[in-house]
């Protein structure tokens, strides 16, 4: 259960409100779900970060196989439901093995990775459990992705690292209608 309510024009800052309203208008109606549900109360936040999420989902040079491992592997290391529930169908419409997707849900062993798949996974789980990433991962992750490409999965995940803390704090609540198995944490 939410530990809040959805925001209103009432409820935000005063000196925010036209920040709410643009953020409104960007997306449809006030968010009721997710983390724009929470980052909303403070909309100058949330209009900031909507500008990165839609740089790393929308003009990123990693594919979209890419960005939804990277998506998961936050969402896994972090316990994240609502992220994962967000992002396991659409990994394995971009691309992302069932095998894969399952096992990474489960903590069981990956096997059959493809060389980016394996960058993506170990540079993710190095750092979410070490909060360092070595150099041999580093140079691994940047062998198949090249420095831009590795800012911008970086960046990624650390957005969803972002999500996730907000999602995990105030008790976002899964969709009635989700289709993935929740995580066993």
């Amino acid at each position: 259960m939410a530990r809040i309510p959805p925001a209103t024009r009432d409820s935000v800052p005063a000196d925010q409100t036209e920040s709410f309203e643009e953020e409104v208008r960007r997306r449809g109606g006030i968010p009721t779900r997710g983390p724009g549900s929470i980052m909303i109360n403070v909309p100058e936040m949330a209009r900031r970060a909507s500008r990165l999420s839609d740089y790393l989902r929308g003009e990123s040079t990693l594919s979209p196989r890419i960005q939804e491992l990277a998506m998961l592997t936050t969402a896994r290391s972090l316990d994240c439901q609502y992220i994962w529930n967000a992002h396991a169908a659409s990994g394995r419409k971009a691309g992302l093995r069932d095998e894969l997707v399952d096992n990474l849900r489960d903590n069981k062993e990956l096997t059959g990775l493809t060389a980016e798949e394996a960058a993506v996974v170990n540079y993710g789980r190095e750092f979410f459990q070490t909060h360092r990433v070595s150099q041999a991962t580093f140079g691994s992750a940047m062998a198949q992705f090249g420095i831009r490409g590795l800012t911008e999965l970086t960046n990624l995940m650390g957005y969803y690292a972002l999500l996730a803390f907000n999602l995990n704090a105030f008790g976002a609540d899964l969709p009635p209608d989700r289709a993935e198995p929740e995580l066993p944490i």
